[in-house]
């Protein structure tokens, strides 16, 4: 094409083609070339002045989008039913998006004025811009219960799971969602509460069989007492906020900020981007923005949001959901790092060297705007060679910039000797209808190295500004192992053929040197796991006691106050210290610290309890379709009832009782940690790998019953005990003392005879 495109050609261009929009790209796509390019440039820079287009740094985009949770206004239907929204935070100066509502069966009845929060979809080829699911109608907040269905002659009840909620529903005819009786189901409220009868709900969704693992994950929830539903007050405070705006904050709209996280992250809490530094004291060294959202701008000390995030202490994520320490206008909308939205938030400007020392650092309360929303699958394909659409144009400003810090900061990670554990991620893989359809090891990308370096130089900035400005605070703490735990660890390291040294002072190298001899040994996995079990458990404290695992003398969490509430209590103590304003950590807050910091070390553990307890159910339901099968395993742990096997495919966790071991009696050494065959005398240990039967799965209780058929390539006898010659018996613990007993008895009935 030899003629220069008209300004509505290159709208289009660049609207058709979201990827492809440097100016480059466009005097390709139009055949400009030359001296033409000139003009081109001055086409570019007339859209952008009459607000049409906005340049960031080489590529010019659409600066009217809504963020991925927004809150909408239901217009009439239209002449064919169909629903279309207005959003209520629209940004742009360009035309209003169009917003159609996709209603699911489940969903209340909407109409024209009802105010929601929707989760948006940007789609193309369609006469409307977004199509929007409903999160929830905004005002209204009507109260949840889990239980099972029990069908009457009209309607029927249902029963709550939660034991300490006696309280039955009565259920109309036409609100039961075609439940059966027996399905676990979830209700709401249905209408005011009377003086009289049972209280009304309404199905909204049927879970089928309680043993399902589609209701895995809620049963867990209810079992373990985490609140997963928002009070009335705590909604109504959330759906009033307001998206904070400049004043009083730093402009940092320009900063080639970008989020990376998990591929299916639902709220996106911590940017970065980092470039090199161009301070000639600095030679080699690099900059690294991190950028934290400012939660603490919209939960005030006090506030009914406050009360119930501290309550809750933290999220909770589970394979099919997670159960937020915030509402979802605040967690997946204004406290949400969203691409192209501007965002509050607090951020740490750091100057490392080229050892990746951190030379200096400064925080500052700022506005801004995330460049791109990238996961760590794609980042980490582009640069080893394969950017994609979203990375090709963000890989020299960006991407490389990044991995340039990220390779200093490895070096200064070296020389500390944090403790390097190798222990694979299990996660397990959902379809729609909740059933597992596989179970991934996740792999350890350096793109996840990259952001938890970051994330870990962030938190020793946070602790040590506070440090130095004398500020209460929360310091994560996690102390060396107990001289019990750790004379435990040598037992199993030793009888592995390996080496800890004794008689000094234990450090995370020594452990480290430890797990470099067992690297590449059958013996690698039981050792990573056994200093695993080693090691204290990380609890909150407004006393600092150094993080061992880590190597590090302070230490704090600052970098997600969306999930912890943790952070939110360092978020607060910056902003008292620096001045930024009147919502840092009130009095009240640190006459609370220390009872804060046991409250959310209890809430955490129990998020931990309540996910593993989750993921065992959903393994042992996607196993039970598999009884009988053989699987190769690891003795992961024994005990006097039986041992404990950790299988090579899914990393569930089986028991062979002591019935399902042999033919024989098997002695247990506590001290040792072994079981002792009594007659050939077998030694059953931690970490000989084994090969299993499973003989039973229980999802209800996540619970795998297994029959040990190899150790160590020896075939087990088959069979249960049995005493020689007499096929099929169980032989006694003492068989000479039973005989003796035996013999006792028969005399005695020998001399009533007489």
């Amino acid at each position: 094409m030899s003629d220069m495109p008209t300004k509505a050609q290159i709208l289009d261009w660049i609207e058709a083609n979201p990827t492809l929009t440097s100016k480059r790209d466009i005097a390709k796509a139009f055949g400009v070339k030359g001296a033409a390019r000139i003009d081109l440039k001055r086409l570019l820079k007339e859209l952008e002045d009459e607000g049409h287009l906005e340049k960031r740094k080489k590529t010019y985009r659409d600066p009217d989008s809504l963020p991925p949770v927004s809150v909408l206004q239901v217009l009439p239907a239209d002449d064919d039913g169909d629903l279309f929204a207005k959003p209520l935070e629209w940004h742009g100066e360009g035309v209003e998006p169009t917003v159609l509502l996709i209603p699911r069966a489940s969903d209340p009845a909407l109409g024209e004025g009802d105010r929601i929060l929707a989760r948006l979809t940007r789609v193309k080829g369609e006469d409307h811009h977004y199509e929007a699911r409903l999160i929830r109608r905004i005002g209204t907040n009507p109260k949840r219960v889990l239980g099972i269905f029990r069908q009457g002659a009209e309607g029927g009840r249902i029963l709550p799971i939660d034991k300490g909620d006696g309280t039955e529903w009565s259920v109309a005819p036409g609100a039961t969602h075609g439940a059966r009786d027996g399905e676990l189901v979830e209700a709401e409220q249905a209408g005011p509460k009377g003086r009289m009868g049972l209280p009304k709900a309404r199905i909204v969704e049927r879970l089928g069989d309680p043993s399902a693992p589609k209701a895995v994950s809620l049963i867990a929830i209810h079992q373990h007492g985490i609140p997963d539903a928002f009070p009335d007050e705590v909604i109504a405070e959330a759906d009033k906020m307001k998206p904070a705006g400049l004043s009083g904050r730093d402009d940092l709209r320009d900063l080639p900020l970008v989020t990376i996280d998990p591929s299916d992250a639902r709220d996106h809490d911590d940017a970065v981007w980092a470039h090199a530094d161009d301070d000639p004291k600095n030679e080699g060294g690099h900059v690294i923005w991190v950028a934290i959202a400012d939660v603490a701008h919209y939960v005030r000390p006090g506030s009914a949001l406050d009360r119930e995030a501290r309550k809750r202490g933290n999220s909770s994520y589970f394979p099919d959901r997670v159960v937020p320490m915030l509402p979802d206008r605040l967690s997946g909308d204004l406290c949400s790092l969203h691409e192209g939205v501007p965002r509050a938030c607090l951020a740490l400007r750091m100057q490392i060297d080229a050892h990746g020392e951190k030379v200096g650092h400064r925080f500052v309360r700022g506005l801004m705007r995330s460049a791109e929303s990238l996961n760590y699958q794609e980042v980490q394909a582009a640069r080893d060679g394969a950017p994609n659409e979203k990375c090709g144009p963000l890989m020299s400003e960006v991407i490389d910039p990044l991995y340039d810090a990220y390779a200093a900061l490895v070096k200064a990670r070296h020389r500390r000797q944090p403790l390097d554990l190798d222990l694979p991620e299990r996660k397990v893989v959902l379809s729609e209808e909740g059933k597992v359809t596989s179970v991934n090891f996740a792999d350890r990308l350096d793109a996840h190295r990259l952001i938890e370096e970051f994330m870990v130089l962030a938190n020793v900035a946070a602790a040590e500004t506070l440090i130095a400005k004398k500020s209460p605070l929360l310091f994560r703490v996690h102390e060396e192992p107990s001289p019990e735990k750790l004379e435990s660890l040598r037992d199993t390291v030793e009888a592995a053929g390996l080496t800890l040294a004794k008689g000094q002072v234990l450090k995370t190298h020594h452990l480290n040197r430890l797990l470099e001899q067992a690297a590449g040994t059958d013996e690698a996995e039981l050792i990573n796991i056994s200093t695993l079990r080693s090691m204290t458990q990380a609890y909150y404290s407004p006393a600092n006691f150094g993080h061992f695992g880590l190597a590090l003398q302070s230490y704090a969490h600052f970098t997600s106050p969306i999930r912890r509430y943790a952070d939110l209590i360092v978020h607060r103590a910056l902003i008292t210290a620096h001045g930024w304003g009147d919502d840092g950590l009130s009095q009240d807050g640190i006459e609370r610290l220390e009872n804060t910091a046991e409250h959310i070390s209890d809430t955490e553990r129990r998020s931990m309890v309540a996910e593993r307890d989750t993921t065992d159910r959903y393994l042992a339901a996607y196993l039970s379709e598999r009884v009988g099968n053989e699987f190769r395993g690891r003795i992961s742990g024994i005990a006097r009832f039986g041992v404990f096997v950790k299988l090579d495919e899914t990393g569930a966790d089986g028991l062979i009782p002591m019935r399902n071991l042999g033919r024989e009696y098997f002695h247990f050494d506590r001290d040792a940690g072994t079981l002792m065959g009594a007659d050939t005398g077998r030694v059953i240990a931690l970490g000989q790998r084994v090969l299993v039967r499973l003989a039973q799965a229980a999802p209800v209780t996540g619970g795998l019953e297994l029959e040990l058929l190899e150790i160590e390539g020896e075939a087990m006898p088959k069979g249960g005990r049995t005493r020689p010659g007499r096929k099929g018996r169980p032989t006694g613990r003492k068989p000479v003392k039973a005989k003796r007993k035996a013999d006792k008895v028969k005399r005695k009935v020998a001399r009533k005879r007489r």
